[in-house]
């Protein structure tokens, strides 16, 4: 009995040890983190090289993992067997209500958002058209989707969640704004991708680390805050008895609220793609990130 109690111990021991070793390793990042992300970039984008429509195209609208989709050129535009394209397609919100003061204008100033919708690769060759398969899809492909040559992509290491530094003072580093999320998001969590405006021209480099912050009691940051609502309870709706602070108090001189962290993942000019990888409480556009 008692060798099956030491037993048992070391068995527990060793669990233990295991557990801990895991939580200490680095998370990577996965290929949907990499290479469904997205951008917001200035710079041109070549759009020669399109998805003309697919099998199934008389009932069909979108095409998904698996398809067969055909391009619109062939052999006597260089394409082989085996190429691959990685099918991308600028979007634009279609909900024109802005969830945080300027970020309209300066979306406008960044450029033009694209999203990854997935990657195709060349099964058959024409003269002048090919078909191809899609081998990894984000979201859906549809006809007029632009396709580029596929290139490999950095994945930078994840920080473990322990390192996370909920308290941590301003790192006195490049600051920047949330201006956008994919598909129209405005609210992330963990595993989220935002979009920031500072890019390459700044010195920002995939693999950086941004920690996301908010001010307390700010107006501008989200459309439907109360005025000093972070401050004077008693004159939110009536609501008296919850108390209220002296009026030289904003958010200029009390603690900001530190609510997660993200990589980036890649890079334009003036705007980086940034996946968080950490948050304690709800993100939003508008929400302010630094340098760590």
């Amino acid at each position: 009995m008692r060798g099956k109690i030491v037993l048992a111990g070391l068995i527990l021991a060793v669990s233990g040890a295991a557990a801990w070793a895991q939580g200490k390793q680095v998370a990577t990042t996965t290929e949907d983190d990499i290479y469904c992300s997205g951008e917001i970039t200035s710079e041109a984008i070549p759009r020669d090289t399109i998805l003309l429509t697919g099998e199934g195209s008389d009932y069909k609208v979108t095409f998904q993992e698996g398809s067969y989709v055909y391009i619109n050129k062939g052999a006597n535009q260089g394409v082989k067997v085996g190429d691959v394209y990685s099918a991308i397609r600028p979007v634009k919100d279609s909900v024109e209500i802005e969830w945080s003061k300027w970020t309209t204008s300066i979306l406008r100033r960044l450029g033009t958002k694209w999203e990854d919708e997935g990657r195709v690769r060349i099964v058959v060759v024409r003269s002048d058209t090919s078909i191809g398969q899609i081998e990894h899809s984000c979201n859906y492909l549809q006809r007029g989707d632009i396709l580029l040559p596929f290139e490999v992509r950095p994945a930078p290491p994840r920080k473990p969640a322990s390192s996370f530094d909920r308290f941590a003072p301003p790192s006195g580093k490049a600051m920047a704004m949330i201006v956008a999320g994919k598909r129209e998001q405005v609210q992330f969590g963990t595993n989220d991708i935002v979009y920031v405006n500072l890019g390459n021209a700044q010195g920002i480099k995939v693999g950086d680390y941004f920690r996301i912050f908010r001010y307390t009691g700010t107006q501008h940051e989200t459309a439907y805050q109360t005025p000093r609502f972070a401050f004077d309870a008693d004159g939110f709706l009536g609501l008296a008895g919850f108390g209220s602070d002296p009026k030289k108090y904003n958010w200029t001189n009390v603690p900001r609220e530190v609510v997660g962290e993200g990589v980036v993942v890649r890079t334009g000019t003036n705007a980086s793609t940034v996946l968080v990888t950490f948050s304690v409480d709800e993100v939003f556009v508008g929400n302010y990130v630094e340098l760590e």
